[in-house]
C-alpha cells in the first residue's frame, strides 16, 4: 500500500476524474448556459457553475473507478486505471471523491443556486451508484436507463442561469439521452468478450451482435428525429438545422453500415464518430444562438 501511495501522482488523480468524458459534458453544460441566456452568460454561472459541475462530474467518475475496481482489473481496456492498477489506494480515492463532490456542491449552492446544486448531486448519485453499482450489473438495458444521469449536464447549465427547469432544457437532455445507447453499444460490441468475461450483461452479451446493431440503427433514427426538434420549436435556426442534418446523415451512414458490414473495426469507428457528432451538434447549437444575436 505504501508503495502505491508513493507511486501515485497528480496525473493519477486527474485520470480518476475521466477528464475527456468530463470535457465533453462541460461543452454541453456551456451550451445549456448559453441557450438559457438572452445575451452573454452571467459570470457566476459561467465560472462558478462550470467549476462546480465539473468537480461533481469528476467525483462521479472517481466513484465509478472505485465501484468497478474488480471489473477494471479483468478488462484489457481498463486494467491500467489508477485504482485498478493499485497506484491510487481505495482509501485515497474515496477521500478524493468525497472532497471534490462536497467542494463542487458547495460552490453551486452558494455561488449559483440550490436547484443546480441538488440536480447535480442527483446526477452524481444516479451515475456513480444507481447506474454503476446497480443497473450496470442487473440488466442489458443498463445504459438506456442509466443514460439519464449522463444526459443531465445541459440541464444543469440551463438551471445555473435561470434557476428553473424549462422544456427547452429538457429537450437538450433528451438529445443526449437518445444519443447514449447507440454511442455506448458500439463500444460494447467491440468489447463484448470482455464484458462477458466479467459477467456484465451488456446488450451484445445477452442478445448478440445482430440484435444490438439493429437497436443502434433504431436509436439513431430516434436521435435524428429528436435533433430536428430544436429548430421546429424555434429554439434554434437554420445554422443549427444545417449542421444537424449533415451530422445526422453521417450517423445514419454508420448505423446502416453496422447492419451490413462485417468489418470488425466498424463498431469502434462508429463509436469515435458518435463522440465528434455530439460535440459538433452542441457547437452548432452554440454558433446558431450567437449568430442570431449578432
Amino acid at each position: 500500500m505504501t508503495q502505491a501511495i508513493q507511486q501515485a501522482s497528480w496525473r493519477d488523480y486527474y485520470q480518476l476524474t475521466k477528464p475527456k468524458v468530463v470535457a465533453l459534458m462541460m461543452v454541453t453544460t456551456l451550451v445549456g448556459m448559453a441557450l438559457a441566456s438572452p445575451g452573454w452568460i452571467p459570470l457566476n454561472a459561467l465560472i462558478l457553475g462550470n467549476i462546480g459541475i465539473a468537480l461533481c462530474a469528476g467525483s462521479a467518475a472517481c466513484v465509478n473507478h472505485l465501484v468497478d475496481e474488480e471489473i477494471d482489473q479483468r478488462m484489457a481496456r481498463t486494467q491500467g486505471r489508477p485504482v485498478a492498477a493499485g497506484r491510487v489506494p481505495v482509501r485515497n480515492a474515496v477521500i478524493f471523491a468525497a472532497v471534490t463532490a462536497a467542494l463542487g456542491a458547495g460552490i453551486l449552492a452558494y455561488g449559483v443556486n440550490l436547484l443546480t446544486a441538488w440536480l447535480t448531486l442527483a446526477s452524481l448519485i444516479g451515475y456513480a451508484f444507481i447506474y454503476t453499482l446497480l443497473l450496470k450489473r442487473a440488466t442489458p438495458q443498463n445504459i438506456v436507463i442509466g443514460g439519464l444521469a449522463g444526459a443531465a449536464p445541459p440541464l444543469l447549465g440551463w438551471t445555473s442561469v435561470t434557476g428553473s427547469i424549462d422544456p427547452e432544457a429538457l429537450l437538450l437532455v433528451l438529445i443526449i439521452f437518445a444519443w447514449t445507447p447507440p454511442h455506448f453499444w458500439a463500444l460494447a460490441i467491440h468489447r463484448k468478450d470482455e464484458y462477458a468475461k466479467v459477467n456484465v450483461p451488456m446488450l451484445p452479451v445477452t442478445h448478440g451482435d445482430k440484435f444490438t446493431r439493429l437497436h443502434i440503427l433504431l436509436y439513431t433514427i430516434i436521435l435524428v428525429l429528436i435533433t430536428i426538434m430544436p429548430y421546429l420549436i424555434g429554439m434554434s435556426g437554420l445554422v443549427y438545422l444545417a449542421g444537424a442534418m449533415v451530422l445526422n446523415i453521417g450517423y445514419l451512414y454508420w448505423g446502416v453500415r453496422l447492419m451490413v458490414s462485417k468489418d470488425e473495426k466498424d463498431p469502434m469507428r462508429s463509436f469515435g464518430y458518435s463522440i465528434w457528432y455530439l460535440l459538433a451538434l452542441f457547437v452548432a447549437l452554440l454558433v446558431d444562438h450567437y449568430w442570431s444575436l449578432a
